[in-house]
């Protein structure tokens, strides 16, 4: 399939350097704007994106859409490009890329295949990825995943799951439950050391191990991802409940980001440095002490 225009909502980090890797690889990228914020406009002209204002016109004119959001906001997006398409009669293939349940894709694919269009399940795996750079996986599946498999000769590395929608968000799910939800039983532990005046001597008995030094060194990059991660935790609890596994435990990791991005450090962004480890611990463990006063 030739693709020349590629659809990208949204324009948030990740959204952005994909656009960014597809504009270096010579593909036209466009992005509605219309009612986002300026850090979000700022981050789509960095990355090459074209503004188009309206889901509707970027329908008209992609050859191909790639949806990706917070968890939260991919059924209401769905169903925005659905109405488009409806508008327009036009029906570009459609990759759903959020991290979310294969219950959830499954539920979406429905409505958009009932449209007209080809839907593609998709699941994000690595850090955005940059122009020459293939640190990140597109992960696919379905019956038919030609369209996003053409992104490969435009820099993204694309790989297919199987044929099933479910299987690529499905993948997604248990990686970042080892990733994201171990991050999460990270922070608390080194909450609870902290509220128990234990960060040495835990320190100590962890050892120089490569565990440990993962820990006190990735820890402090999580909290501007904290309230993303709210919604891709609960996703995952959603997906091992129904395979009739419990879901309480990333029900748990959803409430530790929860509790880390109702404090100050939720406010971060990917453009503000890090916090130190110790101040951030601190600041978790105050709000976690409210919640018992």
């Amino acid at each position: 399939m030739a693709i020349r225009t590629v659809g990208i909502i949204s324009a948030g980090d990740m959204g952005a350097a994909i656009g960014n890797t597809l504009a270096h690889g010579g593909l036209d990228i466009i992005t509605p704007l219309d009612g986002r914020s300026d850090p979000t406009r700022a981050r789509a002209a960095e990355s090459g994106m074209r503004d188009v204002a309206t889901v509707e016109a970027l329908v008209r004119e992609a050859d191909i859409i790639l949806s990706v959001l917070v968890p939260s906001e991919a059924d209401a997006i769905a169903d925005s490009v659905i109405a488009a398409m409806t508008a327009t009669g036009k029906h570009p293939p459609f990759v759903e890329c959020n991290a979310i349940a294969p219950q959830t894709v499954t539920r979406i694919a429905e409505r958009i295949t009932a449209a007209g269009a080809t839907f593609i399940d998709a699941g994000i795996i690595g850090t955005p990825p940059k122009p020459g750079g293939h640190s990140t996986r597109f992960h696919c599946s379905g019956p038919d995943t030609s369209a996003a498999e053409a992104l490969a000769e435009h820099g993204l590395d694309v790989r297919v799951v199987g044929p099933n929608i479910g299987q690529a968000s499905g993948l997604k799910m248990v990686y970042a439950a080892t990733t994201k939800g171990t991050y999460a039983l990270w922070t608390e532990l080194l909450v609870a050391a902290r509220a128990l005046d234990l960060d040495d001597a835990l320190k100590a008995e962890l050892g120089e191990g490569v565990i440990a030094k993962k820990m006190y060194s990735d820890i402090p990059d999580t909290p501007r991802r904290a309230r993303r991660w709210v919604g891709e935790m609960e996703e995952i609890a959603l997906t091992f409940q129904g395979l009739g596994l419990t879901p309480k435990i990333l029900e748990g990791a959803a409430d530790m980001f929860r509790l880390e991005s109702d404090t100050p450090l939720g406010d971060l962004t990917s453009r503000d440095p890090k916090p130190e480890l110790a101040e951030m611990l601190e600041v978790i463990a105050a709000k976690a002490a409210e919640s018992q006063a």
